[in-house]
């Protein structure tokens, strides 16, 4: 399924308030870039890990998406895990997600977060149920 990115932003409203800016879509991966700005930090002036794991909820959600089996509408996030490995105080952060598993009821997303330094930050592994 084609979809340029005004148009995936256009029907997620949260990920265009959130800042989120998708740079690549395809059905093997999805990358976005989140920049940092004080609006999305927490104690210390770190982006929120809220934030991180919004960013990675969304492109996994875009991936899932863009997989669909024939006669699906959609997708609903069902479970997600995140570990994070180092905080960000500046610049942006960009991910990457890749399916592990594109299948009739479920499709499984793995995202890895990267710092402007390309350093790892975020790790996210996520199922997002097919709805039909």
């Amino acid at each position: 399924m084609d979809m340029n990115p005004d148009q995936i932003l256009d029907a997620v409203p949260y990920a265009r308030t959130l800042g989120m800016q998708i740079t690549h879509v395809s059905s093997e991966e999805v990358r976005a870039r989140l920049d940092w700005t004080p609006d999305l930090t927490t104690t210390g002036g770190a982006m929120n890990g809220g934030a991180i794991m919004a960013l990675a909820d969304n492109a996994g959600g875009v991936l899932a998406f863009v997989n669909l089996p024939e006669g699906a509408s959609g997708t609903s996030t069902i479970s997600s895990s995140t570990n994070f490995l180092r905080g960000v105080r500046d610049g942006h952060v960009e991910s990457v997600t890749r399916p592990l598993h594109r299948g009739r009821t479920t499709i499984v997303a793995e995202t890895e977060v990267f710092d402007a330094e390309n350093r790892l930050v975020a790790k996210v592994s996520q199922a997002q149920a097919v709805l039909r």
